[in-house]
């Protein structure tokens, strides 16, 4: 039964509190502007718009179930229980609410703090953006025991808003097709979109979302009671927790809720992922600030209170976060976002509230659980002995360079261009690749350095060993801008660093190697977008005049097949090394005949995820991801 504050907050959100600010000419001619890019990306942040709609209702404790289905024709619908939108006339705008929301840009109930106080999303401009970029849209409002239902083409509307029936129920469904003119992909992946699904699943615990998909008859429910917990969980599983219950709060203060979770596990890398409203504030911001200062003031202060011994000792945040896994999330009324991508948190007041109320948390709960207490400051404080152990080990770096040809190491075969911008350096295992392609390259502008000896897994590897690796000195020292918490990518010495490997399963096992060294140790460099993978051919084919490098055996049967039984000479190269210089020029070196291919991190945590099964400890999940995964391998070579 409806309780009365209920039924008073559902008749506040009518006509009147949908605000309006005109214009939505310019969606259509600059639709990247909105959606970031009209690729798969931009296609799918269509179906988040619509998502992120049905989620704020939630948030605002109006709705519980949420369905997403990919149809058989390509559209896409969103459903929710929420209260659904308004349907009554706007009092300015002479047509009902819902199709003042669905058609005119900046028009929506989210910038007005008594229906929303928190919402995600582009707050109010994205369900409009959708119906413009989409062929057809069509809405169905439960609201006021009536079904109502509205179809559009193009943004425009099509037909008038019409009672369709009686019911019992209240929300709103949404179902779009994206404009075939404007994408250039319409195909809507499942997997895709249940990333981001679990994701939200995760950070809004209670709500269940479920995904469907008519072509495959895939359905799967995302439910976590558990929320942000769950998701360390999560993370964790394919690492060894310290313990295993994760550290939980919520707390709401001055209209803002902070969820804190987190896990320490016998790993040697931190895992510090952070939200709000919803939103992946990849850039950090004021929230991660305030966990950071509470995180290593609330161990500092245990180890003087209970630990006589080392009680003058002080530890560094980095010290702290050695095998740390935690989820921040924050749900904060007026959001200010900043930084290079917009998903840095700016609110100054942030920083103060999460720092005390954490601290508080964490030290009560360092009190009453004494015994991970002590295991979080045993690693903590090897953790601070390795760090000066790697401290050392980088003084010794470079005062070995200094002995160096130009303080940087001895095999660099470097290019003569001294601006990063133009300069590029392939990182080759061995020195019969990297002979081949030093007589190869462009002197003026590209740079090789060959790698020998066994490459370190840095996933297995605390940071002291990292450091004082034979084979990684080199690479740190050539690509110039340090490494770990010293890296500064803006003294890079190349802005284009090509992992250069065969195609074959060693090749494959030194570029996750040396990514995973990137992604722990130099991680701005693969965010800064100047991380790549050289695509070197398997085949070079001729078949009369024609002579053409074929990548894998796909594109070979396909040349087969266009050659309709005319003899064909097969060369297949088993390595990099069995390639002269001017087929390395012509394959892997010449930037307009090249392939190579851009590393970027689209999800850190499933790259982390990655990471670990590959690299980490743990047989069985690397095992399970082998098996799940073998039937997609191709050129095996064993």
């Amino acid at each position: 039964m409806e309780t009365s504050e209920s039924a008073t907050k559902k008749d506040q959100y009518g006509a009147e509190t949908i605000s309006v600010l005109k214009g939505l000419d310019g969606v259509k001619a600059r639709p990247s502007m909105y959606l970031g890019d009209v690729g798969e990306r931009g296609l799918h942040h269509m179906v988040y718009e619509a998502l992120d709609n049905a989620i704020d209702e939630a948030m605002a404790g109006h709705c519980n179930k949420i369905t997403i289905i990919i149809h058989k024709d390509g559209s896409a619908s969103v459903e929710d229980n929420g209260r659904g939108i308004p349907v009554d006339m706007h009092p300015t705008e002479g047509k009902p609410a819902v199709e003042v929301v669905l058609t005119v840009l900046h028009a929506g109930g989210k910038f007005d703090k008594k229906n929303y106080k928190v919402s995600g999303g582009l707050h109010g401009v994205g369900i409009s953006v959708v119906n413009a970029l989409s062929e057809w849209m069509k809405v169905k409002v439960k609201r006021d025991s009536k079904v109502h239902e509205q179809s559009y083409a193009n943004g425009i509307t099509q037909t008038p808003l019409n009672v369709t029936g009686d019911t019992t129920e209240s929300g709103t469904t949404v179902q779009f097709k994206p404009n075939k003119d404007i994408f250039e992909t319409t195909v809507l992946h499942y997997a895709i979109l249940a990333k981001r699904i679990k994701e939200l699943a995760y950070l809004n615990k209670g709500i269940s979302i479920t995904l469907k998909e008519e072509a495959t008859n895939k359905e799967h429910e995302y439910l976590f009671k558990g929320g942000i917990k769950s998701f360390v969980r999560n993370i964790n599983k394919k690492k060894a927790p310290l313990f295993e219950k994760p550290f939980y709060f919520e707390k709401e203060k001055d209209n803002i809720k902070l969820e804190i979770a987190l896990q320490y596990n016998e790993g040697y890398q931190d895992n510090v992922f952070s939200f709000c409203n919803n939103i992946n504030t990849i850039e950090g911001g004021t929230h991660v600030s305030g966990f950071s200062a509470a995180l290593t003031r609330a161990i500092n202060d245990y180890i003087r209170k209970n630990d006589t011994k080392n009680s003058g000792l002080k530890l560094s945040g980095a010290d702290v976060k050695e095998g740390l896994c935690a989820i921040i999330s924050i749900k904060v009324p007026e959001p200010q976002f900043e930084g290079q991508t917009k998903t840095k948190l700016g609110n100054s007041e942030i920083k103060g509230l999460v720092d005390s109320v954490m601290y508080e948390q964490l030290s009560t709960f360092f009190e009453e659980n004494p015994a991970i207490a002590k295991e979080i400051l045993s690693k903590s404080m090897n953790a601070a002995k390795a760090r000066e152990a790697a401290r050392k080990a980088r003084e010794l770096t470079r005062r070995k360079s200094v002995l160096e040809s130009g303080n940087l190491p001895g095999k660099l075969a470097d290019c003569q261009e001294k601006d990063p911008a133009k300069s590029e350096i392939f990182i080759v295992e061995g020195d019969s690749a990297g002979g081949s392609l030093k007589s190869g390259r462009t002197r003026e502008t590209q740079a090789v350095l060959p790698l020998w000896g066994k490459m370190l897994n840095v996933e297995k590897a605390r940071i002291d060993k990292v450091f004082g690796n034979e084979k990684l000195q080199p690479l740190i020292l050539a690509i110039g801008g340090g490494a770990g918490e010293d890296f500064d990518v803006t003294k890079v010495r190349y802005h284009k660093i090509i992992i250069t490997a065969d195609s074959d399963v060693d090749g494959s096992h030194i570029r996750t190697l040396l990514l995973t060294f990137f992604y722990r140790y130099m991680r701005p460099l693969i965010e800064a977008g100047y991380v790549y993978a050289a695509m070197p051919p398997l085949y070079k084919v001729k078949s009369g005049k024609i002579e053409k490098y074929l990548q894998d055996d796909a594109k070979l049967e396909e040349f087969t097949t266009a050659q309709n039984g005319k003899a064909i000479d097969i060369q297949r190269f088993k390595g990099l090394g069995e390639m002269n210089p001017e087929q390395l020029w012509e394959t892997t070196l010449d930037p307009e005949a090249r392939t190579i291919k851009k590393i970027l991190i689209e999800d850190a945590i499933q790259a982390d995820d990655i990471f670990s099964t590959l690299m980490g400890d743990e047989v069985i999940p690397r095992r399970k991801f082998i098996f799940q995964n073998a039937k997609e391998v191709k050129n095996l070579d064993i």
